[in-house]
């Protein structure tokens, strides 16, 4: 039985399916990840995207953060791809539990999953850090000044609902996440290295013994996955649900 076979196979017999995605799975929209520093890239920026990602470059150099994270992390025009659309059909099957992402793009969402848990926030949600005003992505992209900085009518910065360096992750999102993870017999890693913690340290509460890798590339967790697939998360999961 070929790898394909055998995805298709456990996808038909599992119950309590957990979906545990990475920046692999946005790429396929054309969101590029942004750890990805291309040519241009020093031309453009003084700082690494770690440092300017970071809680406290946020607070000192407002103008710089929102510069890059207009330029190289909203991508407001990306649509769901096969992926998204697959996962969702899952849980529509009442298959697929949760969805637990690193992505920050909406897109899971966008494409009709329901139980999301976002590991590292979301561009869709903002707040003002004055008097606490919600923003959405689009009220954010409109609210920003000739310096590029958004401001609440209060005259407070907004900030994302993402989590920045030198921040820490959602108890909450951590704590269901593990309890969904460790309660599913089937767990399906895609697109994510699976180098970035804590969230990669995640699937190593998984008990059961379908855990699938579908991935581009090699990770340090192939040796532990009950199942590896090279390929595109996009084509591997849409061919294995039949959309």
């Amino acid at each position: 039985m070929n790898e394909q076979s055998l995805l298709k196979d456990w996808i038909n017999e599992s119950r309590n399916i957990v979906f545990f995605g990475g920046a692999g799975v946005s790429t396929e929209s054309s969101i590029p990840d942004f750890r990805g520093v291309d040519g241009l890239y020093h031309q453009e920026y003084r700082y690494p995207p770690e440092t300017i990602i970071s809680r406290s470059f946020y607070r000192s150099n407002p103008g710089e953060f929102y510069r890059f994270y207009k330029n190289k992390m909203l991508f407001p025009e990306a649509k769901p791809n096969p992926a998204h659309i697959a996962l969702a059909k899952l849980e529509e099957m009442g298959k697929l539990k949760a969805v637990i992402t690193q992505n920050i793009d909406g897109l899971h969402q966008a494409a009709g999953s329901k139980n999301v848990l976002e590991l590292h926030g979301s561009v869709r949600r903002n707040h003002c850090t004055r008097c606490m005003k919600f923003f959405t992505l689009e009220e954010l992209l409109s609210s920003m000044g000739e310096d590029g900085i958004p401001r609440c009518s209060c005259s407070g910065l907004i900030k994302p609902d993402v989590v920045l360096y030198e921040e820490s992750l959602d108890e909450d999102v951590l704590s269901r996440s593990v309890a969904y993870i460790s309660h599913a017999d089937m767990l399906i890693v895609g697109g994510t290295s699976l180098t970035v913690y804590p969230a990669a340290g995640l699937i190593d509460y998984y008990r059961g013994n379908k855990m699938v890798l579908i991935n581009k590339t090699v990770t340090p967790m192939d040796d532990k996955a009950d199942l590896v697939i090279s390929g595109s998360i996009g084509e591997v999961l849409c061919d294995a649900v039949g959309v």
